[in-house]
């Protein structure tokens, strides 16, 4: 660990700054981790790309079809890779808690920077509250470790904002990624302040919520590394454009980026996010893979489509 529990807060303010992206997990012909193109994927992304953190064995890493010792197998090479070259979160999340402190544990002793805890499907509750502060309690009760909420309608509820402040003032929740309307995560990040980093997957806003709302960190998804290549590094250059103040030219360089954007989701098949996005993945020259159940293959046609519109996109190889 590189900060004790009660540090947990400043360390993250000090560490979690530019775009983190979530990692899809490559899978081979037979269904198995392939760590070497994961490793390959990890190397690209952070020399290349500039990409500062990733986000580890997530629902983009379809953790829901792995094994236990197949998540702890995921982090451990994950931040053999970044080496310190860049920071990594591990998700940890689980319905059996005592998977999710197994994970935690894990994250910590292979030297993981922090752990993601998605807010748990909760069935016939409806007054959520304390029931979710209490099982963030509960957890960082039991890890030292920088533990982040992550919110998203998959739980089949949002947290509310006043719920997250709450568990906010708990010592080592540092962060949220906060999958929910800009209303929302606009309310939470002035309740909460500086206490803890709020963040949204949405590419899109990410300009805006530097701008608007004081935002230092992009806590993520795959746009990081579908939307930019070694050539082409454009999500990168209106990031550092915003960061120093300079909008107008962040905006120009981010609409750009609006070819690219309308490729992916027009060749985007509505039941194949993870295929479409590691076959998109392939024609950048990463390492994409198979995906596992119950997630489908796309067809050869959805394939052709995919290339067409990556083609005619205007990213720079």
């Amino acid at each position: 660990m590189k900060y004790s529990k009660s540090e947990a807060k400043d360390y993250a303010r000090e560490t979690m700054r530019g775009i983190w992206a979530a990692a899809l997990n490559p899978f081979d012909s037979e269904l198995r981790l392939d760590e070497a193109g994961l490793r390959s994927n990890i190397r690209h992304w952070i020399d290349d790309l500039g990409i500062q953190g990733l986000f580890i064995a997530g629902k983009q890493g379809e953790f829901w079809s792995m094994s236990l010792e197949e998540r702890k197998r995921n982090m451990t090479v994950a931040v053999e890779e970044c080496a310190n070259k860049a920071g990594t979160i591990m998700s940890i999340s689980d319905q059996n808690v005592d998977t999710v402190l197994e994970l935690g544990r894990h994250a910590q002793d292979c030297g993981a920077d922090y752990v993601v805890v998605h807010a748990p499907m909760l069935s016939f509750c409806h007054d959520r509250d304390e029931v979710l502060y209490n099982y963030y309690k509960y957890l960082c009760d039991r890890l030292d470790i920088g533990i982040a909420m992550w919110s998203h309608p998959d739980s089949g509820y949002l947290m509310e904002p006043e719920t997250c402040a709450r568990i906010a003032e708990l010592p080592n929740i540092m962060a949220i990624k906060y999958s929910v309307p800009r209303d929302m995560y606009a309310r939470l990040t002035k309740m909460v302040g500086d206490k803890i980093l709020v963040s949204t997957s949405a590419e899109d806003d990410w300009l805006d919520n530097i701008e608007e709302l004081g935002w230092q960190l992009y806590l993520c998804s795959s746009p990081p590394y579908q939307l930019q290549t070694k050539n082409d590094r454009r999500m990168h250059e209106y990031t550092e454009l915003a960061f120093a103040g300079k909008y107008e030219a962040a905006r120009r360089v981010r609409d750009s980026l609006q070819p690219v954007r309308d490729a992916i989701r027009n060749s985007k098949p509505a039941g194949k996010p993870t295929a479409h996005g590691k076959y998109w993945q392939e024609l950048l020259g990463q390492t994409g893979g198979r995906v596992r159940h119950p997630m489908l293959e796309l067809t050869e046609a959805e394939k052709a489509a995919t290339s067409v519109a990556f083609e005619d996109c205007g990213l720079l190889l």
